[in-house]
């Protein structure tokens, strides 16, 4: 099949559509809104169903960081100052980012990012606009940064676009800070150091990271996306080069899998998220409800603790982060790294080391089978155990890391690629046991894409995608589900566009339970029901 022009992540939910639920009966239409029998030319505003930032009740403080018309690939620069009045900086309660962003006409969407102090604190996709426009939100907790955010620092953001005759959506963003002062003292858990490893939109390579001498956590964060129009963007749809098909891959087709290595040896594993950006497959899917993380795009995280004693040894070393299955000299993937450090404020040198290591090459396997209907099967499986050890002013703590990644996706397409469906399903569960106290993260990704072009030209797409994760005894089931058809190769206004969308986000914690269902049909919010 051949798509529509691939496009470009997950928006926090905007507060405004939370207490609009509130006033809105079970299964009840947007304020009365008729749904019209297609798509016109103006549509609800982008909404998410997941929960907004809890925020507490203290003393509040708002900073702007970035205001810009994004038009071409130049980026915004400026200077971001801390606010004064609320508390020491560094010692907030919490602080959240929010961007406010503005679109009109015709546009793709588009991949932007926002680095504070050469920090990567935000990373974003944006979405497609109706011809009379929209405007959206997006909101992220970023307390982990607020070391960063302690001091003057430089402001650099991008959201790369072009604006000619034909896409002249000029993306209209804003970004704020809001601090909030401390409840009590200084907020628990929040790393002492960020360290960059690399700037913008880049691959992190042969990057050089000195820690701290009395680190005594570590992990890296890596906001790795597939994206700008390729095959990557759509990684999970490559096969390998016996299969004939439109997105070539290497000789592991579509198996992806983030690495992060310290002085060449493995130290995290990861399985990178299906992320579709809002012109993925259709853009009509995705016109009102985006798909689960596409505005707030969440960074994998890996826990190098294991290998503290030996970053503390004073030296420089080597960090590098490579995508594995991306065939040599094949770009497409970004994946700027953090760095975040916990220090031990009783010593001034934490020594330790690593004590066992077990790592061996990603088991990866591919079926293609021919016919009028090829078949490509596709499992990998990957596992990293380590453990180590550091003498800490709070006595020796000992730190295993194990980590296993499961791939397994199913692709099925005629030879002129009008039908093409795949299932695609990925497994990220890891174990952390620190002096004997276990700390669990099980996170499951699945994507279902049913496509087909007809005799007339029209492309329809059944699609789902889910994110659900286990975070110790927190539980998180956030999944989308939709059907849209158009007529491809005719103006706008004679594609006779049509959609049904749905999302449900699902929160259950100690004490905690949230439950939030959207619905929408050819761009009308047909139901907004939080519980």
């Amino acid at each position: 099949m051949r798509r529509p022009r691939p496009s470009r992540r997950r928006a926090a939910a905007l507060l405004t559509a939370v207490l609009a639920s509130l006033a809105l009966a079970a299964g009840s239409a947007s304020a009365g809104t008729p749904v019209p029998v297609e798509f016109g030319t103006d549509y609800h505003d982008p909404v998410t169903a997941a929960p907004p930032i809890s925020t507490p009740h203290t003393r509040s403080c708002q900073v702007t960081v970035a205001e810009a018309r994004f038009k071409d690939f130049t980026p915004y620069t400026g200077t971001y100052t801390p606010p004064t009045g609320c508390g020491t900086p560094g010692r907030w309660s919490k602080v959240v980012l929010r961007m406010d962003g503005s679109v009109k006409g015709r546009q793709y969407d588009r991949l932007g990012y926002l680095d504070i102090g050469g920090v990567q604190v935000f990373r974003t996709s944006t979405p497609e606009p109706s011809q009379d426009g929209i405007d959206w939100s997006v909101e992220k907790d970023v307390t982990e940064y607020e070391k960063t955010l302690s001091g003057t620092r430089s402001v650099d953001m991008l959201i790369g676009n072009v604006i000619n005759d034909t896409y002249t959506g000029i993306l209209d963003v804003k970004v704020t800070l809001t601090f909030y002062a401390p409840e009590h003292g200084r907020t628990a858990g929040a790393p002492d150091q960020v360290i960059p490893l690399s700037d913008g939109d880049g691959v992190t390579v042969g990057a050089s990271l000195t820690t701290p001498r009395n680190s005594e956590r570590i992990l890296a964060e890596v906001y790795a996306t597939g994206s700008g129009g390729g095959c990557e963007e759509f990684w999970y749809s490559a096969t390998t080069p016996k299969a004939s098909y439109s997105c070539q891959g290497g000789d592991d087709g579509p198996y992806r899998e983030v690495q992060v290595s310290v002085d060449g040896k493995v130290a995290g594993i990861a399985s990178p998220y299906p992320n579709v950006w809002t012109g993925g497959w259709s853009p009509y899917l995705w016109s009102v409800i985006p798909s689960p993380t596409a505005f707030d795009v969440r960074p994998l995280t890996f826990d190098l603790t294991p290998f503290a004693g030996l970053l503390n040894d004073g030296r420089a070393h080597t960090v590098d982060v490579k995508v594995v299955g991306v065939p040599a000299g094949q770009t497409g993937w970004s994946a700027p790294t953090n760095v975040l450090v916990w220090q031990d404020a009783h010593r001034s040198v934490v020594k330790g080391a690593v004590t066992s290591y077990e790592k061996s090459d990603p088991a990866v396997s591919n079926s293609f089978t021919d016919g009028s209907l090829r078949h490509l099967v596709t499992g990998g499986k990957d596992r990293l155990k380590v453990s180590g050890w550091l003498d800490t002013s709070h006595g020796r703590i000992s730190t295993t890391v194990e980590r296993t990644v499961t791939t397994r996706i199913d692709h099925r397409w005629t030879p002129d690629e009008n039908t093409d469906d795949q299932t695609g399903a990925w497994t990220d569960h890891q174990v952390v046991v620190r002096n004997g106290h276990l700390s669990r993260t099980d996170r499951d990704y699945a994507l279902d894409g049913r496509a087909t072009i007809d005799s007339a030209n029209r492309l329809r797409v059944v699609m789902s995608v889910s994110d659900r994760a286990r975070l110790d005894a927190t539980r998180i089931d956030d999944t989308y589900h939709g059907d849209a058809a158009f007529t491809l190769g005719v103006a706008r206004e004679e594609r006779h566009a049509v959609a049904t969308t749905g999302e449900r986000y699902r929160l259950s914690a100690p004490g905690e339970h949230y439950d939030h269902t959207l619905a929408t049909e050819q761009g009308v919010l047909t139901k907004d029901i939080l519980r």
